[in-house]
């Protein structure tokens, strides 16, 4: 079977290699993703830590600055399997840890690459199985922990539909540390021993969002301007969102908008957008000390600094929720007290958005005209977005300890 497999995964590799090479996708480290490492590796017995890209990477900074503290001797291999991923983890990374990409799952680069890296353990954050590494590390008698651990609706459909080959794979995992009570649960329809699950909670509530950090003469806005934070926005998301501003601001002249796409690379898309709204924009990666005149719309073209715009932001709407991709994370603003508004396709984060929703600290909207209308109240009502802000704070502090509880767990396995 898993020769079959091997056969199928390196086809699907072949037939998309002009397609990277048309995209221009081959970036440094690349060749890892081969199982091409550095002859002098020796990183004695590492802690292995995967988080697939950037949402995955950042919630793991905390993670692996604890567990840092428990093995002080251990080094770490942090990969990823997007770039931007890998950035993230390389501004957390010490100088002796080592960040590569995963290998692609064929038997005989897995096994290369495992030879290489020797792990201590492998740690999964949330839930990728790749069925030759899991099968190789076990092979190798090497633990392997799911942190984070989320079964999607799309997933749980997957694995059941073929369970007969998903099966053996979870049971060669040791541990499942779940982010909540229904993925839990969905591991057992899916037949792993609850011997083997644990509830310990979502770490990006513990993901550490300090405000003070950054420096709010980047945008220059003045007292008696707001800001809305678009952030992780989609295509037509965008058009949305200039079309709403456009209305808002025959009303509120001092609002400004500052649109973050998930995809960076969309920056210039969204600038001929704007201005076929009848607003000019402006690339922060280019902006400088002077003042920028309303109503350029700001558009954030570079990775990693979304949250510091959530710090300065008076209302932040979430994006990849007015389309069906399923959101993005919002614990982030609500960290640090700001009022969350978010659509209807919030199906990747389903328990925390009901969390939120249900706790009266962040908004659900269903259409464009009901987030006009909601912009428009909390314009009307900052006291009212302060106060919404403050419950979203104060829920995120609640749910905080899931990275220690996953620590502890790990501790006794290592």
């Amino acid at each position: 079977m898993f020769i079959i497999y091997d056969l199928l995964f390196l086809i699907i590799c072949l037939i998309y290699l002009p397609v990277y090479l048309f995209k221009h996708k081959f970036h440094p480290g690349f060749d890892a993703r081969w199982g091409k490492l550095p002859n002098d590796l020796d990183l004695g017995r590492p802690i292995w830590v995967h988080a697939v890209s950037v949402g995955e990477a950042m919630s793991i900074r905390e993670f692996v600055a604890e567990l840092r503290q428990e093995f002080p001797v251990l080094r770490f291999v942090i990969s990823t399997v997007t770039p931007t991923g890998n950035n993230i983890a390389r501004s957390f990374a010490r100088q002796q840890d080592f960040v590569t990409f995963l290998p692609f799952d064929l038997n005989f680069i897995v096994n290369k690459v495992i030879r290489s890296v020797k792990p201590k353990i492998f740690i999964i954050v949330e839930t990728e199985i790749w069925p030759n590494l899991i099968r190789c590390l076990f092979k190798n008698k090497i633990p392997i922990i799911v942190i984070n651990c989320r079964i999607s609706d799309s997933s749980l459909r997957g694995y059941k539909a073929f369970r007969f080959l998903f099966k053996p794979l979870l049971d060669k995992v040791n541990l499942f540390c779940c982010q909540s009570k229904q993925d839990a649960l969905r591991l057992e329809i899916l037949g792993v021993n609850k011997e083997r699950i644990r509830i310990t909670g979502n770490m990006k509530f513990d993901l550490k969002v300090a405000s003070a950090s950054f420096n709010d003469s980047v945008l220059r806005l003045d007292d008696n301007e707001e800001l809305l934070v678009a952030g992780s926005t989609h295509p037509g998301e965008e058009e949305m969102i200039l079309r709403i501003y456009k209305e808002l601001r025959k009303k509120y002249p001092g609002l400004r908008l500052l649109i973050a796409p998930r995809r960076p690379e969309r920056a210039k898309e969204i600038a001929i957008s704007a201005r076929q709204c009848g607003f000019d924009s402006q690339f922060v990666s280019e902006m400088t000390n002077q003042k920028v005149q309303s109503p350029v719309v700001f558009i954030l073209d570079t990775i990693g600094k979304l949250v510091s715009f959530y710090a300065i932001a008076d209302i932040v709407f979430m994006g990849g929720t007015m389309i069906k991709k399923g959101g993005h994370n919002i614990i982030e603003p609500a960290a640090l007290g700001k009022p969350v508004i978010f659509g209807p396709h919030m199906f990747n984060f389903r328990d925390i958005s009901a969390q939120f929703v249900e706790s009266n600290c962040a908004c659900l909207v269903h259409n464009e005209k009901e987030l006009e209308k909601k912009l428009a109240f909390f314009l009307d009502n900052p006291e009212s977005a302060a106060e919404l802000g403050k419950r979203a704070q104060a829920l995120v502090i609640s749910n905080r300890g899931a990275t220690h509880r996953n620590i502890e767990l790990i501790k006794h396995i290592i």
